[in-house]
């Protein structure tokens, strides 16, 4: 039996053959981090929180110039801001910051939800969530902010609910959350892209680590996890389709994707464990979801198998950093939380 299921993994869940692509190491971001967010506006990718280790959290934001290729700036965040497992998303000025996790090792969510205007660098308050989640696909979609999914306060029981808030100009227009057709399949870690006025949700799992019972710091304990490939898209009858699914299981991608040339690009991330040594195994693909032909493929592959990364776009160059990398070619299971930041230029 096991070794049907080691034949299934290498023939659904290895690396896929890939044209090659050339990267290019840049500058290393001021410090290593895990689930953390990022959000670019023009030339600036805005980086914020993330795990250090599991022991420690950051509570700033690090500025990238994609212009001049350098780190250029950092500020701290609200101290009621949650540390990792954000949602987030931009109007083109201010980023809504939505829930996540409080803390180090598997602490608990917050319902408290921010706004950050980057002309300013001022904070202010938005309404709270109905119910805390940890990694709710967000987006800003047709003048609503849209929270969906996730993980519930447990961190380990995937959440349907879906709720959306009127905002403009980086603040709310109305103080409650309204309750919208729940997501077909919940869950967090997913990316979540408007693209064509359309919004589509993508990949994901159900399932996380969660607090040890008891355990005074929260220590983090595996549960089972099922990671998928399922893409949706939220209609304008306001009802989920299903689309395509990607070519594998793919999960910690929500800010690990940009939308190129009528394609959704998404850059590594985690897929189903290995079936004999039940490790997690890292994502080492670039994929390229095309809405012209409604198909995906994979287009490259990364220096090396990452997770969370955190992904940018100018001038042609598609960038990452950040993240949880593999133990080496031959082991994708994860190991060093890095800062690096690389490049290489895209051809669609």
């Amino acid at each position: 039996m096991e070794g049907q299921n080691l034949n299934t993994f290498n023939a659904t869940f290895a690396d896929i053959p890939a044209p090659q692509l050339e990267w290019e190491e840049m500058a290393e971001a001021p410090v290593p981090r895990l689930d953390g967010a990022a959000i670019q506006i023009k030339d600036l990718l805005y980086v914020f929180a993330g795990y250090g280790t599991i022991n420690y959290v950051h509570s700033h934001v690090d500025i990238y110039n994609f212009t001049d290729n350098t780190w250029v700036g950092k500020f701290d965040m609200p101290k009621e801001m949650a540390h990792s497992h954000l949602g987030m998303a931009t109007d083109g000025r201010h980023i809504y910051i939505v829930t996540g996790q409080y803390g180090p090792q598997c602490r608990g969510p917050t319902t408290h939800n921010f706004v950050l205007d980057t002309e300013t660098k001022t904070w202010h308050d938005l309404p709270p969530l109905p119910f805390p989640r940890y990694a709710p696909a967000t987006q800003l979609w047709r003048g609503r902010l849209h929270v969906m999914g996730g993980s519930k306060e447990d961190r380990h029981e995937p959440a349907l609910e879906h709720w959306s808030l009127p905002v403009k100009d980086g603040k709310a227009l109305e103080k409650e959350w309204r309750t919208e057709i729940p997501i077909p399949r919940g869950g967090p870690h997913r990316a979540c892209v408007i693209a064509n006025d359309k919004l589509i949700v993508i990949g994901g799992q159900e399932g996380d680590f969660m607090a040890k019972p008891g355990s005074p710091i929260f220590k983090c304990v595996r549960r089972s996890e099922v990671v998928y490939n399922n893409v949706y898209m939220l209609d304008d009858g306001l009802k989920w389709r299903d689309l395509p699914p990607m070519p594998k299981p793919n999960s910690h991608i929500e800010f690990a994707w940009k939308f190129v040339n009528n394609s959704i690009i998404i850059v590594g991330g985690t897929t189903e464990k290995h079936p004999v040594t039940k490790k997690i195994v890292l994502v080492g693909e670039v994929f390229q979801f095309n809405l012209s032909t409604m198909e995906w493929s994979v287009i490259g592959r990364m220096p090396f198998r990452m997770k969370t990364t955190l992904v940018g776009f100018w001038n042609g160059w598609l960038y990452f950093t950040s993240g949880q990398r593999d133990k080496g070619p031959n082991d994708p299971s994860p190991k060093k939380v890095v800062g690096c930041m690389w490049r290489t230029k895209l051809q669609l």
